[in-house]
């Protein structure tokens, strides 16, 4: 007996000993104005585990003690690209990192037309992203609103497989861990498929549309991570309310960052340790005016016949695998339903190590919205909603 025990013993504590230590790193990114810049990629430049700044400039990783001694990577369009030891950082007392801006003139150098650059970033993506198969693992989240006031917070952790923004679809997509509020919509506008989808469907680089039917203009330059950008601005010559803007590099003639006035959507790209880039972040936000009726009138104590209903959508993503064998897309599949309708068990350890971006002041807002509604807390509906 005493042997079993002492067996036990042994295996308990290597057990314990061998889960790694984490280790939690939060800070802000500021410019030289001490302005935050938003969604600003912070990568462990090993490993790509990463995170992206809410739009204040916040970012928050948890990580494995064995990163103390690596290298804190920060990105973005128009500053210069970061590197700071993890150590280093640790040991600052005030937890803000301040990035340069990037000054650049392409009067100079600019001798193409705008439909050349173009053309020519066309031509380069099989060699500027990367296309390989890669799994990307996103957080995706959305809050819906009724007349300005948010009903219901979805955010599903997905695991999906890319081959970049020169294929038209993911080839792979599932659903690893979910949480949702309380859903108190009145209007509840719903959709035949997952919202990622539209993210994917309504890429104008994937689908094609950028391509024809749009007239090109150079309206400016930035740079990233050390490589010049050209800023172009593509409007459609029928639909004049139809606009995209490309950041091209002048270099490689890769695209950057993707803005499209469908949605008013965004996209953002970053350098692999290859050199290719992949999807970094993804926002956009959908907006219609909706009839309610007389009862519905009288619990939201207005007088409209419609009122304003939005989606606001964002896609984070917080790790890249290019590994086959470490490739893991195991999970609930997405199908043709809308993404408040997927069911799961709340696992609330898996969100609490997650490398969520600190919370915004939108979140918070939102947040005391939800919580307002039935004086219960978020985490509760959590746990009564899965």
């Amino acid at each position: 007996m005493k042997t079993k025990l002492l067996i036990l013993w042994i295996l308990l504590s290597c057990s314990v000993f061998s889960q790694e230590k984490k280790i939690g790193i939060t800070g802000k990114v500021v410019d030289g104005t001490d302005f935050g810049v938003a969604f600003t990629s912070v990568t462990i430049s090993s490993t790509y585990i990463g995170t992206v700044c809410n739009d204040e400039g916040e970012f928050g990783l948890i990580v494995s003690e064995k990163h103390i001694k690596d290298t804190l990577e920060i990105s973005t369009i128009g500053f210069k690209t970061l590197k700071v030891p993890i150590k280093d950082y640790l040991a600052q007392q005030e937890k803000k990192i301040v990035l340069k801006e990037d000054v650049v003139s392409l009067d100079e150098v600019q001798i193409l037309s705008p439909e050349k650059y173009v053309d020519l970033a066309r031509k380069a993506i099989k060699k500027t992203t990367l296309r390989k198969t890669h799994q990307l693992n996103i957080l995706y989240r959305r809050f819906s609103t009724e007349n300005h006031t948010s009903r219901f917070l979805v955010e599903h952790y997905i695991k999906a497989l890319d081959r970049g923004m020169g294929s038209y679809q993911l080839d792979k997509k599932v659903i690893s861990e979910i949480r949702k509020s309380g859903d108190y919509r009145f209007l509840k506008k719903k959709q035949s498929y997952h919202a990622i989808d539209v993210m994917i469907n309504r890429h104008p680089i994937r689908t094609g549309e950028y391509r024809n039917g749009y007239e090109w203009k150079k309206t400016g330059g930035t740079t990233y991570d050390g490589e010049d950008i050209i800023i172009l601005e593509g409007k459609h010559k029928k639909n004049k309310w139809k606009k995209i803007t490309l950041y091209v590099g002048l270099d490689n003639y890769g695209i950057y960052k993707i803005e499209t006035s469908d949605l008013d959507a965004v996209y953002l790209y970053k350098k692999h340790k290859n050199g290719k880039l992949f999807l970094s972040y993804h926002n956009r936000e959908w907006k219609s005016d909706m009839r309610i009726t007389d009862v519905q009138k009288k619990l939201l104590k207005i007088n409209k016949n419609k009122i304003e209903v939005s989606y606001r959508h964002e896609a984070m993503v917080l790790n890249i695998e290019t590994d086959r064998k470490k490739m893991d897309v195991e999970g609930t599949a997405i199908g043709n339903k809308d993404m408040g309708d997927y069911e799961l068990p709340y696992n609330p350890a898996f969100w609490k190590e997650l490398n969520m971006p600190p919370e915004s002041t939108f979140y918070k807002k939102s947040v005391k919205e939800l919580e307002s509604i039935y004086k219960v807390s978020l985490e509760d509906q959590y746990k009564n909603a899965n």
